[in-house]
């Protein structure tokens, strides 16, 4: 009789929903409206928070991840999940009118703007040499 992978928690769901929610990240759009330069310079500028890793001071806006040390910060924003996180706020987010003429309640007479972002905008802020 071959091995069968079991369930966790078959039957309880508020254990399947809390274990479901606990490493939920913010989602696209919510990191979009961070990358605006207000903003930006709010979560790149935090008080210090003894609750948060690493104080609150190294932070990472296109993951919305903290880092312990600026070192831990610099080899996170060379891996693979970073990069792949910065391609996807590359492009700007639909929006609500956008949907509308997709789902048929408006016309195309305005154009919908590009969906590219500039590249100063997705850049990560870099040491000046």
């Amino acid at each position: 009789m071959p091995y069968r992978r079991k369930k966790q928690n078959q039957g309880v769901t508020s254990e399947n929903k809390t274990y479901k929610t606990k490493r939920r990240k913010r989602d696209i759009d919510q990191i979009v409206d961070d990358l605006e330069p207000t903003e930006r310079l709010k979560l790149e500028n935090q008080p210090f928070d003894f609750d948060l890793p690493g104080g609150g001071q190294f932070y990472c806006i296109h993951c919305a991840k903290h880092c312990i040390t600026s070192q831990a910060l610099q080899e996170h924003k060379r891996s693979k999940a970073h990069k792949k996180r910065v391609k996807e706020t590359a492009e700007t987010p639909y929006s609500v009118e956008e949907s509308e003429r997709a789902g048929g309640l408006g016309s195309y007479a305005v154009q919908p703007k590009s969906k590219k972002r500039k590249l100063s905008e997705m850049m990560e802020d870099q040491p000046v040499a």
